[in-house]
């Protein structure tokens, strides 16, 4: 692959990147696909956890293989380490996080407070989302907000970006710099209406979109061919949902229990004759990549692989849809290391030493 580095900021500071015209973000994501690359996203799923390195961890093994990393906002109304927070942790370390915002949880104050935390943090994509109901979750007596919804939160995120304005009219100092995304489902019912739903969010605001996983190609080319006629595909980039099975025992659980997800019986067929599954999951989700890479108005593909993450970097490779094109990657700084052994020192090493010793022994 192509080692030289894109996009990266020449004062040698990660992100934000310097504004270009007809842009609304200074992030790597909008740059790629306005440049007409195949983008390649991904999910991070949040840990049940308050360390650092637990983020940390699960984002290095998408270096050097994704665009962007989606920081998922309490998925499935589940509790898990807040999107804002993990948006910070990777901002801090280089990352292109997509911060999600879930309406089921924040009122349009809170909503609007975290746009604007998240894009003074260098958040410069937010996919906007309505939020699962709060009985999907284990916490079901949770309160429900759902102030607004999607179409809205894409609504207020596009008047605080391009009218430099709250929703209560009150005026920004400075309007946050973002790429807004929607989330798109072609496989749930009724299938005539979801290209005309996707119009209402690219009205509403939407500039990418990520589907719901795709395993009927058939059924999504459909869907495209209607985006394609309504004049969607120039509009909007699209994002197709991807990821392996582990298992047919897997795929049937989530066929039955997982509302929205559509996975046809060819596809379970095909994992039950396969003497492993798990490989063979692995090897469909890479087919099917393939095939939808192909269909015109495809901008890219998002990679869901839950529990199977370290996955992510072989299908991303073996489909070829970079195309020897290498996305940003984490290089290691001269000073982290120095950073890592005083912080170890100061928690853990005799604290007797002056703050002026310190400061000697540093240089």
């Amino acid at each position: 692959m192509n080692a030289r580095q894109r996009d990266e900021n020449p004062a040698g500071i990660h992100l934000p990147l310097d504004p270009l015209p007809g842009h609304t973000s200074r992030g790597r994501l909008e740059r790629v696909l306005r440049r007409g690359e195949f983008a390649v996203t991904t999910e991070l799923n949040p840990p049940d956890s308050a360390d650092p390195e637990d983020v940390y961890n699960r984002a290095r093994i998408f270096d050097g293989w994704v665009d962007a990393i989606n920081a998922v906002d309490a998925s499935g109304a589940n509790c898990h380490m807040s999107s804002v927070g993990i948006c910070a942790l990777l901002t801090r370390m280089g990352y292109a996080p997509i911060m999600q915002i879930a309406c089921r949880d924040k009122n349009r104050i809170a909503i609007q407070g975290d746009v604007l935390g998240g894009a003074a943090m260098g958040v410069a994509n937010m996919l906007c989302l309505t939020g699962d109901g709060v009985q999907a979750g284990d916490q079901p007596g949770a309160k429900p907000v759902f102030d607004l919804d999607s179409m809205s939160l894409l609504e207020t995120c596009r008047i605080m970006r391009d009218n430099g304005k709250f929703l209560s009219g009150r005026k920004l100092t400075t309007p946050p710099q973002l790429f807004l995304g929607a989330a798109v489902n072609p496989f749930a019912p009724p299938f005539d209406f979801r290209p005309i739903h996707l119009g209402k969010k690219i009205a509403a605001g939407a500039q990418f979109v990520q589907t719901q996983y795709c395993f009927d190609v058939p059924m999504f080319k459909t869907f495209m061919q209607s985006a394609r006629d309504l004049g969607h595909t120039e509009k909007v980039f699209i994002l197709v949902g991807v990821g392996p099975l582990a298992s047919a025992k897997t795929a049937k659980w989530i066929r039955s229990n997982v509302p929205g997800i559509h996975i046809p019986d060819a596809v379970i067929k095909r994992l039950e004759g396969a003497q492993d599954q798990k490989k063979e999951g692995k090897r469909l989700c890479i087919d099917i990549i393939n095939e939808v890479k192909e269909i015109p108005g495809v901008a890219g593909v998002h990679v869901m692989a839950y529990r199977q993450e370290e996955y992510v970097a072989e299908i991303v490779d073996e489909s070829g849809v970079l195309k020897g094109r290498q996305p940003w990657k984490r290089e290691i700084r001269r000073d982290d290391q120095l950073v890592a052994n005083r912080l170890d020192h100061i928690l853990h090493d005799d604290l007797t030493e002056t703050q002026v010793d310190m400061v000697k022994t540093a240089h």
